[in-house]
């Protein structure tokens, strides 16, 4: 029936009961579907605040789950209850571009538990809808009308707000992961969190955990360097790190606005050459790689610091300032004594008691890594940046450190650097294995203190290819795959934008099957799809469609041109778009109402077709122009330097 044919698993305790909704504003009417999955109950509203109070006070401690509902949907919600016009609402956020909590102090009386399942960075729900194969055709009623809706208006954006609510419940069932580690995080820590914060932010909810309180400490730029450093050859970035620090602390930059601290931080980076490849150091990370694409095989080494950050702020005493436990600790020790029994679990051969301890480590894992960001955000009560500088910095510094040591080893390339780990190359002996080895020991030893060890993980590489540090695949001696980047990474059904492409690349490096064969062998139309969406800066798009009239140009190479005298406009945001081979099928254009000429949208071909209905398990049809993605497949290849 409604959004939902089975179910949940977490639900079926009755522990958890969640209720998901949407809201439309009109400027003389509102409505909102609310789906409550565990009752499998549906209610519409429209117009009628009684009725939403009643829902509201009969459901008040359940969990509200929306999309974008942090910033929109629970503000609207609150204002109606407290009897506000829904329209000013609505117009102070989405056109005067400002935080609903900003409108008034009143929306604290509405106690409301509220999970948003928009991801961060903000994706839009159309986009997202497109990504599962849903259709994403859009209501026909403007929300712009100047008028009372009619009745059949107000039956169509039901229509639509019905759709919406029943794709937010897809989205959350994809991403079920994340909202379970949330609530383990709440049920880990009853005593500083409750299900009320289950919609806050990792790094929000984290410092609640460590029970952090606010301070200033002023000393954002007072950073130091740790004892175990032992730099020689590549002292100078060292010493350029203590440089700013010096400017810092003589233009006062630590009591400057905060958009020109950033725009400091921002413009701080040395370029520098390391291990013979090229390298950038900042206040944000480490990064190194060839400029000119890499493949290799022989003897790879992943050397992976684990839990580098977490560790190192336990080992130096750089947990953030504010915190007044040492909850830190416990949830590092908690995670590790997991990861033990998923490896044991493993090894033993027990794969589902693996994937559980896995699940369970999440809660920990997210507050662990959250807390780097927390310390850097002045809104955060976890907010600490001179620790947050000593941790980036001095984490940056000591695998620097390593690949000083490591250039000792005979034979030694450097493959990539980044903020956690390298990939290096040695000849495929057993003493420059040793001798690795050994200076990884070394290492960690200098390293870690009493407090915390800090470790190295050596995984052993069989084959790699890498495009550039962010971008790049390898096969593991065991015959695991690693993959990174936008091109190999892969995607889920709710990151699902251009798929048989990474499948076509991924098959081609791991198993040198041709992208003809793997692109030709796929009939699934949703494997071929493209989104894109019109931004704000646009006002509506066009699509090439008629008979074109086709000229040749040039002299040595003939090439078509073709004009398209007929367009066929639309006024969606979002497009499902593939390659056509047919020749009436033209581009997919931008159009600003001040340029006479539109903008092709970026990655879609000069012939396609547009389907934003649903697509999930509809085959291709014989328009689909299969030959575009094969070519752009091996232009991709070409980027990792495969000439496939």
């Amino acid at each position: 029936m409604i959004g939902l044919s089975v179910t949940p698993p977490f639900l079926k305790s009755g522990v958890i009961e969640i209720i998901f909704y949407d809201f439309e504003v009109f400027k003389e009417d509102w409505l909102a579907v609310f789906i409550d999955v565990t009752c499998r109950k549906e209610y519409v509203i429209v117009n009628d605040p009684d009725k939403l109070k009643a829902l509201y006070e009969a459901n008040i401690k359940d969990i509200w789950v929306g999309f974008n509902n942090r910033h929109y949907d629970q503000y609207i919600m609150k204002g109606i209850l407290l009897g506000m016009n829904p329209k000013r609402i609505n117009d102070w956020i989405i056109l005067e571009e400002r935080e609903g909590w900003q409108f008034s102090r009143a929306f604290n009386r509405v106690p409301m538990i509220n999970y948003d399942v928009m991801p961060n960075p903000p994706i839009g729900l159309k986009t997202m809808e497109g990504f599962l194969g849903s259709n994403i055709k859009e209501t026909g009623v403007p929300f712009d009308i100047n008028r009372k809706l009619t009745k059949a208006e107000i039956e169509e954006t039901i229509k639509y707000c019905r759709h919406d609510v029943e794709q937010t419940i897809k989205i959350f069932l994809e991403k079920i992961d994340e909202f379970n580690a949330m609530h383990g995080i709440v049920q880990a820590f009853p005593k500083m969190v409750s299900l009320s914060n289950i919609g806050d932010s990792e790094a929000r909810i984290t410092a609640k955990v460590l029970g952090c309180v606010k301070q200033d400490f002023n000393d954002e730029f007072d950073y130091f360097f740790l004892p175990c450093l032992r730099l020689n050859k590549y002292k100078y970035v060292q010493d350029w790190f203590e440089q700013k620090r010096q400017e810092a602390l003589e233009m006062d930059l630590v009591h400057m606005d905060k958009y020109d601290k950033k725009l400091w931080y921002k413009s701080q980076n040395l370029e520098t050459i390391v291990a013979g490849i090229p390298h950038s150091f900042g206040f944000g990370g480490l990064h190194g790689a060839e400029s000119k694409p890499i493949h290799k095989t022989g003897q790879i080494l992943h050397v992976d610091v684990n839990n580098y950050y977490p560790s190192m702020l336990i080992a130096w005493g750089l947990v953030t300032r504010t915190a007044t436990n040492d909850n830190y600790t416990l949830m590092y020790k908690t995670r590790k004594s997991m990861k033990a029994k998923q490896i044991a679990a493993a090894k033993s051969g027990n794969k589902e008691e693996a994937k559980n301890w896995k699940k369970a480590q999440l809660p920990y894992k997210k507050m662990l890594n959250a807390l780097s960001g927390g310390m850097k955000d002045e809104t955060n009560p976890a907010y600490d940046p001179r620790n947050n500088n000593c941790m980036c910095i001095n984490g940056q510094l000591m695998l620097l450190d390593l690949i000083e040591h490591l250039e000792a080893v005979p034979g030694f390339e450097l493959i990539q650097s980044n903020t956690d780990g390298l990939i290096i190359w040695i000849p495929d002996t057993d003493e420059a294995f040793e001798m690795v080895d050994d200076i990884c020991w070394e290492w960690e030893q200098r390293c870690s203190t009493e407090c915390c060890s800090i470790l190295l993980e050596l995984d052993n590489i069989s084959e790699i290819y890498q495009k550039d540090v962010n971008n790049y695949l390898w096969v593991g001696s065991d015959g695991s795959v690693e993959r990174i980047g936008a091109y190999v990474k892969e995607l889920s059904a709710t990151d699902n934008d251009l798929p048989i492409l990474n499948k076509a690349l991924v098959e081609y490096m791991v198993h040198k099957t041709p992208v003809e064969q793997t692109i030709n062998q796929c009939d699934d139309l949703i494997m071929f799809q493209k989104i894109v969406k019109l931004s704000d800066k646009y006002d509506w798009v066009e699509h090439e469609h008629c008979t074109p009239v086709i000229t040749n140009t040039g002299k040595r190479v003939i090439k078509k041109v073709y004009e398209y005298p007929e367009k066929v406009r639309y006024s969606y945001k979002s497009y499902r778009v593939f390659a056509s081979n047919c020749q009436d099928d033209g581009r997919l254009l931008k159009r600003k109402k001040v340029k006479p000429k539109g903008e092709k949208f970026g990655n879609t071909p000069d012939h396609c077709f547009i389907c934003n209905d649903d697509v999930c398990g509809v085959k291709a049809p014989q328009t689909l122009d299969k030959s575009w993605y094969i070519d752009l497949a091996k232009k991709r290849l070409k980027q990792f330097g495969i000439t496939a």
